[in-house]
């Protein structure tokens, strides 16, 4: 019974189901399907490999077949020209033993003896039968080489016959009629083997080791000249050929057009040279005639970059002409070395389309710095031009800066295209274009600023300018801005445009010296840092003088300036006795300047170069104006106005007040004290001649300094505490960087008059010369 029981709990398994059935009952169609696809890729596999075994294996066979064929072919060449010598040896040596014949029967004189003797005579006729029958051999042996077109092997055979027979190149009137006959025969082949020449020179597809032999053997035949016409021609076809592949490749690579003509011209004319001179030799006869047809393929070549190079008012157009001299004249002087001088010649034909492409491009970018052109694209910005001219802006001058900007962006991307030669032989004229770019630029400035300019030739240009400089903070930036762009990046970029060349120059004058770049820059871009110095100048003049005659000319109270204040019997008289200052123009101009300054120190924040050079030419311009203005004088020289002494006094106080400004500040200008010093010589003299003693009226030199410095330090304690507006640490800008402070000023040269005063250190602010 429990037996019974446990064969109920683990039935007997009677067979064994085999894995392939359950597969085949259990798997769905798709894995069936895969697993079908699997064994046939498998098959595919293996039937590719049996493939790829048997084409290696055939072509195997196939290389060894065709190097064996090779070979065979080279055998048969070699057996061909062996017989040929054979040949060649058999005819010589029967044509030397008849040539021998004839000449013992000569000296033995046969001749008389064949008169009695025939047999003698029939030798001899026997002998002529045998040089006719062996010269039309050769003729037919001529005829067969060049019906196969061993042409090579004919030429040998003919220039063998003319040495052998010199009569053949001669004229026929001392040969016989027979001998004649043979000539004409042996001249057409000749011909016939000449045309086979040519023919094959002219061939497309000849290779340069045929035609070098075809060649040869043209020289052999007697035409040197028409052989080295030919492969003149040859070079010329195949030159040609070239350029028409890449001819259209000039609309869409407008750029690199030039410089790909340039490189097939060029290596064609070297090749050229070395061919002749392998071929011809030094002969210069064929010399000559291979620079005249460089000559003309240069003249082609310069034809073809005009007549595809972009519209020349492009970029693009600069950048191509620039390569194109680049390439040229690299290529020309690798053609030195082979005795062909082509530079000056490409100069020339070239330099009116440079300079062309050069005037329109500038004068399209003329237009676009004045605006004259609006651009729908935004400029390219340049951290290098950005970050310096970005410091002057304010909150409503984008116009300006962006001006400037695009001024930069424009000459920076055309010094981009220029290359080195093309700086050699036109950077002067490019130099030159780009100063009278910056003219024009720095008139569109002076447009800017409010009041009246001494050019008016760019009226017209108040109309067209975006942006104008009214505020104070608005015309000092427009002056940093001009002054960063003369000093720094205009020159840098200049610059920077040479140095290539000047390392280059210095690393074949010899590593050894140490010479730095500033000394190597030439002399072009020194009167360029010249003339920018003086265009600026121009600029700053103008804002000086506008400034200047604004503050004079608008004010309508005391302060206004004008010969009154030194002819008025009262009003002044009080100040002399108790403190005395300065006239209150000459009060306000300081207040001016001092407000001023403290804009000048925000706006030009690190520029203490321009600052200063501003504030002095603006204490000039006072003076100046003073000094010139005849108005001013011609009332001290009425007699119907009453002068007293107190005017005198008061004018050479406002004078020395004036230097004592300019030196205080930190700007002493020998210009403003020469002309102050002229001003009080003129006014002692003018009111000497209306009766007033300066020797009893004036006081000591010493006093009108002391009260000038004094009166400073009055000015700047009331504006203090009276001015909200002025801060005192900025009234004078960077005041207290200097080397003298406040009270240094006030006692330096204190025991010296006016007049005799050192002008060791009143040098008018200048750029910093980088080659100095």
């Amino acid at each position: 019974m429990e037996s019974s029981e446990e064969d109920d709990d683990f039935p007997s398994i009677e067979t064994i189901t085999p894995q392939s059935k359950v597969d085949s009952l259990y798997q769905s169609p798709t894995e069936k399907g895969i697993r079908k696809l699997c064994c046939e890729l498998l098959d595919l596999k293996d039937a590719v490999e049996n493939l790829c075994g048997n084409v290696r294996t055939k072509y195997l066979a196939f290389l060894r077949i065709s190097e064996e064929v090779v070979e065979m072919k080279h055998e048969l060449t070699e057996m061909q020209k062996h017989i040929s010598s054979q040949g060649l040896l058999v005819q010589d040596l029967v044509t030397g033993v008849c040539s021998e014949l004839e000449d013992w029967n000569k000296s033995c004189g046969l001749n008389d003896v064949a008169e009695e003797n025939p047999q003698v005579s029939e030798e001899q006729d026997l002998t002529l039968s045998e040089l006719h029958n062996q010269r039309m051999i050769l003729l037919d042996n001529i005829d067969v080489l060049l019906a196969e077109h061993k042409v090579e092997e004919a030429v040998e055979a003919l220039v063998a016959e003319e040495r052998k027979y010199p009569e053949l190149k001669g004229s026929a009137d001392s040969l016989s009629e027979e001998a004649n006959s043979y000539r004409l025969a042996f001249l057409e082949r000749k011909a016939m083997a000449e045309d086979q020449l040519v023919e094959l020179v002219e061939q497309p597809l000849v290779n340069i080791a045929e035609r070098r032999r075809a060649l040869s053997c043209l020289i052999k035949l007697g035409k040197g000249p028409s052989a080295h016409q030919l492969l003149l021609k040859s070079f010329g076809d195949h030159l040609q050929k070239s350029i028409d592949v890449i001819l259209p490749s000039s609309s869409f690579c407008p750029r690199i057009f030039s410089a790909t003509l340039a490189k097939l011209v060029f290596s064609n004319i070297s090749a050229t040279i070395k061919e002749s001179g392998l071929i011809f030799g030094d002969n210069p006869a064929y010399t000559n005639r291979v620079v005249q047809w460089a000559e003309w393929e240069i003249e082609f070549f310069v034809r073809l970059v005009k007549d595809n190079a972009p519209s020349s008012e492009t970029v693009s157009a600069l950048h191509a002409a620039c390569v194109c001299i680049q390439a040229s004249l690299s290529y020309c002087s690798l053609l030195e070395s082979q005795g062909l001088k082509l530079s000056k010649l490409l100069l020339v034909l070239l330099r009116s389309y440079i300079e062309e492409v050069l005037e329109l491009n500038f004068r399209q970018a003329r237009k676009a710095v004045l605006n004259l052109v609006e651009s729908e694209e935004n400029l390219p910005l340049s951290p290098r031009f950005v970050s310096p001219l970005s410091a002057f802006a304010t909150s409503s001058d984008d116009a300006l800066i962006d001006n400037g900007l695009r001024f930069m962006y424009i000459i920076d991307e055309i010094l981009g295209q220029l290359t080195p030669l093309a700086v050699v032989h036109f950077g002067g004229n490019i130099l030159n274009r780009i100063l009278q770019l910056f003219d024009k630029y720095v008139d569109a400035l002076n447009k800017a600023l409010p009041g009246p300019s001494d050019d008016d030739n760019l009226v017209e240009l108040k109309e067209l300018l975006p942006f104008r400089a009214e505020t104070d903070s608005q015309q000092l930036a427009l002056l940093g801005m001009a002054y960063t762009i003369a000093d720094e990046l205009l020159p840098d970029a200049i610059i920077n445009l040479w140095n290539p060349q000047n390392e280059s120059k210095e690393q074949r004058a010899g590593a050894m010296e140490n010479t730095s770049p500033s000394t190597a820059i030439p002399v072009e871009v020194k009167d360029c840092k010249r003339h920018l110095q003086h265009s600026f100048d121009k600029l700053r003049d103008h804002f000086c003088r506008q400034y200047v005659l604004s503050f004079i000319y608008s004010r309508e109270d005391e302060t206004q300036l004008h010969a009154r204040i030194y002819l008025s019997e009262n009003g002044e008289d009080r100040y002399w006795d108790s403190d005395p200052l300065p006239s209150l123009p000459f009060q306000a101009l300081f207040a001016k300047l001092q407000q001023l300054a403290t804009v000048a120190g925000d706006v030009l924040l690190g520029k203490d170069k321009i600052q200063k050079l501003l504030l002095a030419r603006l204490t000039e311009t006072v003076v100046m104006w003073l000094s010139e203005e005849q108005e001013f004088w011609s009332a001290f020289e009425d007699d119907s106005s009453a002068i007293q002494p107190f005017g005198l006094q008061q004018l050479i106080l406002d004078m020395h007040f004036t230097v004592e400004i300019a030196r205080f500040a930190g700007y002493p200008s020998r210009h403003v004290h020469q002309i102050a010093s002229a001003i009080i010589a003129r006014a002692i003299m003018t009111f000497a001649a209306r009766g007033v003693d300066p020797q009893s009226t004036l006081p000591e030199d010493e006093w009108f300094v002391e009260t000038a410095k004094s009166a400073i330090n009055k000015l700047l304690g009331a504006s203090g505490s009276d001015t909200s507006e002025m801060d005192e640490d900025h009234i004078i800008h960077d005041i207290y960087d200097s080397d003298e402070t406040a009270s240094s000023l006030s006692t330096h040269e204190t025991t010296a008059s006016f007049a005799s005063a050192s002008m060791g250190d009143l040098e008018s602010p200048r750029f910093n010369d980088p080659e100095s």
